[in-house]
């Protein structure tokens, strides 16, 4: 699918967006507009750039770190709504690390929506249980080698 010269402006600020949060950068909020919303599973939707910093106080103080890794986003466009699907590594606080593809934690898809070339919208779609400690309450991925 062939996307347009705007669509792939989006694109590339929705891959900047991954950038940035790897690399803790506070100039993330730059990326959205002032209302924005934010989705993310456990957190559920807030609204305004401080509720991406309320998210990454609370993911912080379960995981040590995160990389999305931008060889495997696939993009999708459609006018102001860009989808990114990937894979992200990294380890949590207790140690546990996990890897897209690998193990069951690591594979996600956002959805952003924007407005004037800036985020408006993006809504998160993972499991956040990164360490697998959620396991006993699920038990079809008990015998899977991941």
């Amino acid at each position: 699918m062939a996307h347009t010269p705007a669509e792939k402006d989006l694109i590339e600020t929705a891959r900047e967006y991954f950038r940035r949060v790897d690399e803790g950068r506070p100039d993330l909020a730059d990326l959205f507009t002032d209302d924005a919303e934010i989705y993310f599973p456990k957190f559920g939707v807030a609204k305004g750039k401080a509720a991406f910093g309320d998210l990454a106080t609370g993911l912080f103080t379960r995981i040590a770190g995160i990389k999305h890794h931008q060889e495997s986003l696939h993009f999708v466009a459609n006018g102001n709504d860009v989808v990114a699907e990937g894979f992200s590594s990294g380890k949590t606080l207790g140690g546990v690390s996990w890897a897209g593809g690998a193990t069951p934690a690591g594979r996600f898809c956002n959805v952003f929506h924007f407005r004037d070339g800036k985020i408006d919208r993006v809504h998160i779609h993972l499991d956040p249980d990164y360490g697998g400690e959620d396991g006993d309450r699920f038990s079809w991925g008990r015998e899977r080698a991941w």
